[in-house]
């Protein structure tokens, strides 16, 4: 009898939703759907040993098998379900991200492993798709860009850049742009510090590589001036 009250008790004290779920994305990609099963979801919050299941939109046969040792993500409400392509710097960013992050004209890949970022944010798997093989290979060199700096980096599409985020505090703060140079990686072109834990101002220090040269300004701004709304 008493087994039994603290079986019912133990239960009743679980986080309601708890357990493994399975759920199907449809949004995001042109080319994609897919199926993420995660290891825990408890309320709005999934987290744990994870597995991706990629299916082609136009035949609809299984492209690929991915896995993340932690993949974890919020609930987007109401629907309760995770959210897709979702980069924030400081708020949501989504387990699975599709976009053309070499600018090769294909659809790549970026997967939820963690919170192994700055600050404990938001890390991931990127993987970028090869025509020849017709398969997503992970490439070290991005990943490292979205697990060493603040959460997955920004791709503008425009310019072509990638562009990352790293900061100290609430007064210090590094933005950095690279370029992807086809057979070689990345390049390094732009960094722009902004610089206020002086207090009164705000030491502002841009660089940029033109023609395989770097030039640097500095520039010096009130804080209230550089930071008004």
């Amino acid at each position: 009898m008493l087994r039994a009250l603290l079986l019912v008790l133990m239960l009743g004290s679980a986080p309601a939703g708890s357990g493994p779920r399975s759920f199907t994305v449809v949004q995001g990609s042109a080319r994609y759907s897919a199926t993420i099963t995660v290891a825990d979801c408890t309320n709005d919050h999934c987290e744990g040993a994870g597995t991706i299941k990629l299916y082609s939109k136009q035949t609809k046969q299984l492209v690929q098998t991915f896995t993340s040792a932690d993949l974890a993500f919020y609930l987007d409400a109401p629907g309760r379900q995770p959210t897709v392509n979702t980069i924030e710097l400081y708020g949501e960013q989504s387990p699975l991200i599709f976009k053309d992050f070499n600018f090769d004209g294909t659809e790549d890949l970026a997967i939820r492993n963690g919170n192994h970022s700055s600050y404990d944010g938001p890390s991931y798997d990127v993987y970028v798709y090869a025509s020849r093989s017709r398969r997503f290979i992970r490439s070290a060199e991005l990943t490292a860009l979205a697990s060493d700096n603040l959460g997955m980096f920004q791709v503008d599409k425009a310019r072509k850049r990638l562009i990352t985020f790293q900061k100290d505090g609430c007064c210090w703060h590094l933005t950095t742009e690279y370029e992807v140079v086809p057979g070689k990686g990345l390049s390094e072109v732009m960094t722009l510090e902004e610089d206020a834990r002086g207090g009164e101002k705000v030491l502002v220090k841009t660089r940029r590589k033109t023609n395989g040269r770097w030039m640097s300004t500095t520039r010096s701004y009130p804080i209230k001036e550089y930071y008004k709304e």
